[in-house]
């Protein structure tokens, strides 16, 4: 361990080393940043001010507006920076920061989207008890849950990061801290905090996984029941806007942190499909899709 050259800071690669090619990334990730801190304060802004919004589902989607306002806002702005500096520098303790941050945003989002779908299952399976099953105790229970879950799991394998000794090269073969990335970097055996971080993220996926399952199995169930096509249309244009999402952030994410990492572009391009393009998407599914959130901000524009 003498031989080798303990630094203070890691330098992230990032998307491109081409000068041009970064400030075209820059004007383009600071419209996709700009774009999620718009939509997603619309959203919040909307779900608060109108009194028709005032129900579990979209007490669930302000949640996850917030949510992802902090999933892009840990990443974005470093991001930004670096593709206009020369030293595309950060320093371990705020390496190692921003992969704490990251992970509890991405691991409470996962939950709060499962609680997403009981809540989808409880107003198609059980129209009339919706607001009885879905009472606002329960709610605040399960947006807790998934923040203490994401929580947790964060610290436990940023606690166990601690134990690694960085030297050698500082190189990250990414554009943000993210735990994978790290591990390569280690002069020590990084194998247990590989395990813990796989581990961790598949016991996560084993909680809320089987719920999304079992809650969107009981919902095609009960559509198919239907037996008018109108009523089949509105049951699932209730539940297609969170199944998309659900798609685009579950298989994404874990494919990143399940498998191995090898420093590829392909990671990097999966990681920003479910930090960055899923916090930009998820106002306009939800917007779009939704006659609700259309109407109700009809309705706040002309107050």
């Amino acid at each position: 361990m003498n031989n080798f050259t303990f630094f203070t800071e890691f330098i992230l690669l990032g998307l491109s080393a081409d000068c041009h090619v970064q400030t075209l990334l820059f004007v383009l990730f600071l419209g996709i940043y700009l774009l999620t801190l718009m939509g997603n304060l619309v959203m919040i802004l909307v779900i608060r001010g109108d009194s028709h919004l005032h129900i579990p589902m979209y007490f669930f989607l302000g949640h996850l507006s917030f949510l992802d306002i902090c999933f892009s806002s840990v990443t974005m702005p470093k991001m930004l920076q670096n593709f206009l500096s020369e030293k595309k520098s950060i320093s371990v303790w705020g390496c190692i920061t921003q992969s704490f941050f990251f992970l509890l945003s991405g691991c409470a989002e996962a939950s709060l989207l499962s609680a997403m779908a009981y809540d989808r299952y409880a107003a198609v399976c059980y129209p009339l008890l919706y607001t009885m099953v879905m009472n606002r105790s329960l709610c605040i229970v399960m947006v807790s849950a998934a923040w203490v879950m994401g929580f947790l799991n964060s610290l436990v394998n940023n606690l166990f990061i601690h134990k690694l000794h960085f030297c050698g090269s500082n190189v990250i073969s990414h554009f943000c801290c993210e735990l994978p990335s790290l591990f390569p970097l280690s002069c020590t055996d990084p194998t247990a905090n590989k395990f813990l971080l796989s581990g961790s993220s598949a016991f996560l996926g084993l909680l809320t996984l089987p719920l999304i399952l079992f809650s969107y199995s009981r919902i095609i169930s009960a559509i198919l029941n239907i037996r008018s096509s109108e009523g089949q249309a509105k049951a699932f244009s209730t539940c297609s806007s969170h199944l998309t999402v659900v798609l685009l952030f579950y298989g994404t994410a874990l494919f990143r942190y399940i498998s191995p990492a090898s420093g590829s572009v392909l990671e990097r391009v999966v990681s920003i499909q479910y930090s960055v393009i899923t916090s930009l998407v998820n106002p306009l599914i939800y917007s779009l899709k939704n006659q609700e959130v259309k109407a109700a901000l009809q309705r706040l524009l002309r107050q």
